[in-house]
């Protein structure tokens, strides 16, 4: 892989969550992007599949928006991280509510208990590591709690439902539809 090109684009991918106009540690999140970026999303149901593939389409949007050659094996062959679904689905989350992208990737941080997780936390990659495998895995309860999208009144066991239909459960559960 091209480490300049990789390089770039996580910095482009930053910049679609966040804007730090004086870095300091309690306003970046190096450890927590870098953690989210090196961590390969992984699906098992169903559907899920496509917020993959939504988060790998980033990469193109990524190469024809800096002018950059079709890196054609860098765009396909490797696997989904979880930063880049979180970006491409709160996109989708955005398209389907009254909320920016932005504030729906920090949303799902926070129903991930990982919000305040900037680099003066002093939260390890290894504890971010493990939050990741308990959504991935699904291992949290049946209402959502613990997932990108927990419900206080759950219909059906969010453990066995995709993340789309997780997420528009969310939105009736917490009265977040568009006018």
């Amino acid at each position: 892989m091209n480490e300049r090109l990789e390089n770039l684009y996580f910095t482009w991918l930053c910049s679609k969550v966040i804007r730090v106009e004086n870095p300091s540690p309690s306003n970046t999140y190096d450890t927590l992007f870098k953690t989210l970026h090196n961590t390969e999303f992984v699906w098992h149901i169903s559907g899920d599949d496509n917020r993959a593939a939504g988060g790998k389409e980033l990469r193109r949007e990524f190469l024809l928006a800096g002018d950059f050659p079709d890196e054609i094996e860098w765009r396909t062959l490797y696997p989904c991280s979880v930063f880049e679904m979180l970006i491409a689905f709160s996109r989708v989350c955005e398209f389907n509510s009254n909320l920016s992208s932005v504030e729906w990737f920090w949303e799902m941080l926070d129903n991930l208990s990982l919000r305040d997780v900037n680099d003066a936390s002093g939260v390890s990659p290894y504890e971010i590591e493990e939050v990741l495998e308990h959504f991935m895995w699904r291992q949290y309860p049946p209402d959502g709690d613990g997932g990108l999208f927990p419900l206080d009144r759950p219909h059906k066991d969010q453990t066995k439902v995709e993340i789309w239909y997780q997420f528009c459960d969310y939105l009736v559960d917490k009265r977040r539809l568009p006018a």
